[in-house]
Order: C-alpha cells, then sequence, then structure tokens
C-alpha cells in the first residue's frame, strides 16, 4: 500500500469525525488523522483521485501533499 498524505481544513473534533465517516464508507483504507496540522495520512490501494473526492464529501477544502514514505 502507498502511504498519502492529505491536507483537510479541519478545525474541531467534528470535521475529523466527518473525515473518518467518509473514509470508512468508501472502505480498504487505513488512516490517522492529524487535526491540529490538518492532515490526513492515508494507507490505501485507492488513487490519490479517489481517496481525495472522497475527502472533499466532507465539504472541506482538501488538497493532496504527496506520498509519505514508509518509516
Amino acid at each position: 500500500f502507498q502511504k498519502h498524505e492529505f491536507f483537510v481544513d479541519m478545525t474541531c473534533e467534528g470535521c475529523s469525525n466527518a473525515v473518518t465517516r467518509v473514509l470508512q464508507k468508501l472502505g480498504g483504507v487505513s488512516f490517522d488523522i492529524d487535526l491540529p496540522n490538518k492532515k490526513v495520512c492515508i494507507d490505501s490501494e485507492h488513487s490519490v483521485d479517489t481517496l481525495l473526492e472522497t475527502l472533499k464529501k466532507t465539504g472541506k477544502n482538501a488538497s493532496y501533499l504527496g506520498e509519505k514514505s514508509a518509516q
């Protein structure tokens, strides 16, 4: 799986819950949400486009930051 990092304009717990909801609905993903830094790191075989579209379903501003190399 590729780890992808996304920026999502999350301001509160409600925002991160919305992100959690849409990603769980998509399925086949494991992810970490970094609320203070407004980042979502997703481990998935879905394409970046699919992940980005999914994140945008929250109604938040979302953008792709790049691949995160596995440490």
